[in-house]
């Protein structure tokens, strides 16, 4: 039975190289001259360190920049809250979505479930799996749901006929 699954995960590589390009471009940008910004990337996180509000600001700014180059969908980030540590000096956690949480998978299966289109769509951790008896019915649960689901960047991987 064909079908395929409903993922979110950014593209890690990109994402790394997207990183190493804002603590390059930080480094030689006159505004940044004599600055302690930098980005570090952890697993599903991405620290930003600055010296000030304004600097923090700029550099969310060209990291946003930066990914959209690198076709990086700026919707997997998200910046959480701006934090003081020694001094004057800001802190910002920048969390990366990797996989669906459960309300968005629950918002796919009901989106699909809705639509009463010919297919089934199923939890299975992190990602939904959609089933259907046509490879038709499911390219057209795939157009819906590009257009339904707009707050995060879906993926569509494991296409089997």
């Amino acid at each position: 039975m064909p079908s395929f699954d409903v993922v979110c995960k950014p593209d890690l590589i990109e994402l790394r190289n997207a990183v190493d390009q804002v603590n390059k471009e930080i480094g030689t940008r006159f505004d940044f001259k004599g600055s302690d910004s930098k980005v570090e990337l952890n697993e599903n996180t991405i620290m930003v360190y600055a010296d000030d509000d304004f600097k923090l600001e700029q550099v969310a700014e060209i990291i946003r920049n930066k990914c959209a180059k690198r076709n990086v969908d700026v919707r997997f980030l998200t910046f959480d809250k701006k934090e003081k540590i020694s001094g004057d000096k800001i802190k910002q956690t920048v969390t990366v979505k990797n996989g669906l949480d459960k309300d968005l998978a629950k918002q796919v299966v009901k989106e699909i479930k809705d639509s009463k289109m010919k297919v089934q769509a199923s939890i299975q951790g992190d990602t939904v799996r959609i089933q259907g008896a046509k490879r038709d019915d499911l390219q057209s649960a795939i157009a819906l749901l590009k257009q339904k689901v707009t707050e995060t960047p879906l993926g569509f991987e494991n296409f089997r006929d």
